[in-house]
């Protein structure tokens, strides 16, 4: 059901952004500890390898241990609030907009809205717009995630207030150049090779193995997931470290810190002083995240839109008998 299917004219457009919503809700709350690990691990200077003595995180089982020991439970979600609304958001405005858009490509040009290609496209350009539209949500999110122990913003209106007075209204779009070069290319290839993998799954599962399409959904996704943010996380990285720019106060007690002038700069600092592998620091838990996260966005979107299909069908049955 992702995408329009001119075949199969379920949902409407409002239901995809409410599905998409409920979707990106439930899935927040699973792989939250996941995210904060991978920002720690994206933020730290030094190499994430137990043989420097000077590095406070080198493995995801010794992080999470670490945090739990010297945060507690909670420290898994820490910014959950900020990145509630983001997910809530970003969901439903991304479905919204990609099924908005394949239906337009169905209706003015010659390209099928099934099409690999247009899928890329469409997804691209589909998370680009939820992107801007959440960006203040996820400067909020990362800030919340990487603040240790004291804090520096103690709530939510806090840390807005905090900032907008001492860094201006542009800090909450900070890292934003590369997030819309990495989201684009990231979220096309999501919907593309998801939409790839699953036309793969309906020739090679033979027809009485189809029922089990939820469990397929989720395994589409997650492969999906594993091979789009491989090819894309450098620009995750970049975007991680210039929104904690003018934040360095609450980074000291998690290692060296730096400041950045801009995406170049912190490309040359990092090449630098950590070397390419600098690059994909993180990329484990972001894997593991991507697959689990992915996976259960599409899962949930795909399962919510057959329960409004399947809610709407029972109405108009109902009204028919009557």
């Amino acid at each position: 059901m992702v995408g329009y299917n001119p075949e199969a004219k379920c949902v409407s457009t409002l239901e995809a952004a409410a599905a998409g919503s409920a979707a990106g809700l439930v899935n927040r709350v699973l792989v939250s500890p996941l995210d904060v690990i991978k920002i720690r691990f994206q933020l730290q200077i030094e190499p994430l390898s137990s043989g420097d003595p000077l590095a406070k995180y080198h493995g995801i089982l010794q992080a999470a241990q670490r945090i739990f020991r010297e945060e507690g439970l909670v420290a898994f979600w820490k910014g959950h609030v900020p990145a509630q609304f983001l997910s809530v958001g970003y969901g439903a405005v991304q479905f919204m907009v990609f099924e908005s858009l394949t239906k337009l490509v169905h209706n003015v040009t010659s390209y099928s809205a099934r099409d690999s290609f247009v899928h890329f496209v469409c997804g691209g350009l589909a998370a680009c717009t939820a992107t801007v539209a959440v960006q203040p949500v996820d400067t909020l999110r990362t800030r919340f995630a990487a603040q240790g122990e004291p804090k520096i913003y103690h709530s939510l209106r806090h840390a807005v207030v905090t900032m907008y007075q001492t860094e201006g209204p542009w800090t909450f779009y900070r890292g934003l150049t590369p997030t819309i070069i990495a989201v684009f290319p990231y979220a096309g290839l999501q919907f593309s090779f998801y939409n790839i993998l699953q036309q793969f799954s309906e020739w090679v599962i033979p027809a009485e193995g189809k029922k089990a399409g939820n469990v397929k959904n989720l395994v589409c996704g997650s492969c999906a997931g594993i091979i789009s943010k491989t090819l894309t996380y450098p620009l995750d990285l970049f975007k991680k470290r210039l929104q904690v720019g003018g934040f360095e106060h609450a980074r000291a007690a998690f290692g060296q810190v730096r400041i950045y002038r801009g995406l170049l700069d912190c490309i040359r600092q990092i090449v630098r002083e950590e070397g390419p592998g600098g690059f994909f620091k993180g990329l484990s838990p972001s894997l593991l995240k991507a697959a689990v996260s992915t996976g259960l966005i599409f899962f949930w979107y795909e399962l919510f839109c057959s329960l409004l299909c399947a809610l709407k069908n029972t109405d108009i049955a109902t009204k028919k008998e009557s």
